[in-house]
């Protein structure tokens, strides 16, 4: 699952401790955590946000891409809700 570690670099890049990151997605710290390794999947709306959020593409999370910018019209979108 490549998106694991793409996961966590991004947040590393952005400097951003795992807390942080399920702050915005509105979950817990822990339940992130099994996102980045690997115990649970990633449902579709957090991967969505956090592409968007890193302004990425899923393609590229999801491993189908090593371009790590996405020219796609998502990229412009500023606000996301994940409720």
């Amino acid at each position: 699952m490549y998106y694991l570690s793409r996961l966590r670099d991004l947040r590393q890049d952005h400097d951003l401790k795992q807390k942080e990151v399920a702050a915005l997605l509105k979950i817990d710290q822990r339940v992130y955590s099994t996102y980045e390794t690997g115990k649970r999947e990633i449902p579709l709306r957090h991967l969505v946000f956090l592409a968007q959020y890193y302004h990425t593409s899923t393609d590229y999370l999801l491993g189908l891409t090593n371009h790590l910018h996405s020219c796609s019209i998502t990229n412009h979108i500023n606000t996301v809700n994940i409720s």
